[in-house]
């Protein structure tokens, strides 16, 4: 029993010395790590809290437009398509609504066939009063000036359209000359281009010369070989559509021909059957003259669809199609807008918009310098959807699928002469808060 009690005596003192250690080491520690707590971490009784930054304005690039929507004016369609005859304006040109663009190639035709039909008209009336009135002599008499006007029609006819073909003939010969011409130039130009490239591709093989001068004069090949092929293609179009013109306008003038002479024979008919005035006779020449005004209302419709006319006041900001070319429904004759008050359509990011109101100012400069100085604007609309970026930054670090909205700011009207003719011209713009 002693022994027992003595070893556990012995095993206490041992705990009590390794707790006492412990403590001890852990007291060093602590204190180390006070002193170098002292050392690293910085005073802070005198530093002093950062600014509070005050938003002032939401800054967002944009693009110059008029208020209005840029419209595309074209012709009306037609099965063969229509054609530029003429046109009336130029880039820059100032017109008001309803005022002449210009003509197509079918003006000319359709303005004779009105004439024509008012002519009937009044043929037309003529009879029917000669009918009501009732006098045989007067009504033979008008019958065979009828005739005779209509064999004189006829007779015109006969030579405008054979004028008409002969220019057609003469302008498809010139046609063929000239665009033959062209299309030999550029196929010697293409040929030497060819021959260049194939010299120079010999001297680069042997390295004579650098690669990047082998692709300037691969490139000029190309581009020689493309031309040559467009107007070949436009050799051949306008070879088809002028002798398929010529085709159309004989048989037009066969039908002008043939419809002359029918009524020759009717009229003739008419005046071998005059007789005493009878109601049916009435009713037949007021009917006739109600006929010849359909065609007069008809002809006048069909002659101005041949007329493009300004939808709007405003400004014409490009020509699409010259005189002799096709007219393309889709990109139409000419662009023109009212730039009479001009706006920009400034992308705000979605985390700014909220900051944005109606009304606020909004400051505007250019971003390549396309006008001076500062110009100002209120904004009146903000769409109401959110979209991806549509003008693009020059940082190539820029995200391009950020999300926008459009906000329209009006520019103040004494600025807009700086930027009307600065469509879709690239600005920065500083909306005030």
């Amino acid at each position: 029993m002693g022994e027992i009690t003595v070893a556990r005596e012995k095993g206490k003192t041992i705990a009590l010395i390794s707790g006492a250690l412990g403590v001890a080491i852990l007291m060093t520690a602590g204190v180390s790590l006070w002193k170098q707590r002292q050392i690293t971490t910085p005073k802070t009784e005198n530093l002093v809290p950062p600014p509070t930054v005050t938003v002032s304005s939401v800054s967002a690039l944009g693009r110059i437009e008029p208020l209005g929507e840029i419209i595309k004016v074209a012709a009306a369609p037609t099965p063969g398509g229509a054609k530029l005859k003429t046109l009336l304006v130029s880039q820059g040109s100032i017109v008001k609504k309803g005022d002449i663009i210009g003509y197509t190639t079918d003006y000319d035709q359709k303005l004779a066939e009105l004439a024509r039909a008012k002519k009937d008209l009044k043929v037309a009336e003529a009879n029917l009063r000669i009918v009501k009135a009732g006098a045989k002599e007067g009504s033979i008499s008008a019958q065979r000036a009828t005739i005779a006007r209509l064999q004189a029609e006829l007779q015109g006819v006969k030579a405008s359209d054979g004028a008409l073909l002969a220019r057609l003939q003469a302008q498809l010969e010139g046609e063929k000359i000239e665009k033959r011409a062209t299309v030999e130039r550029l196929k010697a130009e293409r040929d030497k281009a060819e021959a260049d490239y194939r010299r120079y591709r010999q001297l680069a093989e042997e390295g004579v010369i650098p690669q990047a001068q082998l692709e300037t004069y691969q490139l000029n090949l190309e581009t020689a070989e493309k031309r040559y092929r467009e107007a070949t293609a436009a050799y051949n179009k306008i070879i088809t559509t002028l002798t398929e013109e010529i085709e159309q306008a004989k048989a037009d003038s066969q039908k002008r021909i043939n419809s002359l002479v029918n009524q020759i024979k009717a009229a003739e008919a008419t005046l071998r059957e005059i007789s005493e005035v009878r109601d049916v006779d009435v009713a037949l020449a007021q009917a006739e003259v109600e006929r010849a005004m359909a065609v007069v209302k008809k002809a006048e419709t069909d002659l101005e669809l041949t007329i493009i006319r300004a939808p709007i006041d405003g400004q014409i900001l490009e020509i699409k199609t010259y005189p002799g070319e096709s007219i393309n429904n889709q990109e139409g004759v000419v662009e023109m807008a009212d730039t009479s008050q001009m706006m920009v359509v400034a992308e705000v990011y979605e985390s700014d918009v909220g900051k944005v109101k109606i009304g606020q100012v909004a400051e505007i400069r250019s971003e390549n310098n396309s006008f001076e100085g500062v110009i100002t604007g209120r904004v009146f609309q903000i769409s109401p959807k959110i979209a991806k970026k549509d003008i693009l930054q020059t940082d190539p670090a820029a995200s391009v699928d950020a999300r926008v909205v459009e906000v329209k700011v009006k520019v103040d009207p004494q600025y807009t002469s700086h930027i009307k003719n600065l469509i879709y011209s690239r600005v920065f713009v500083n909306i005030k808060l």
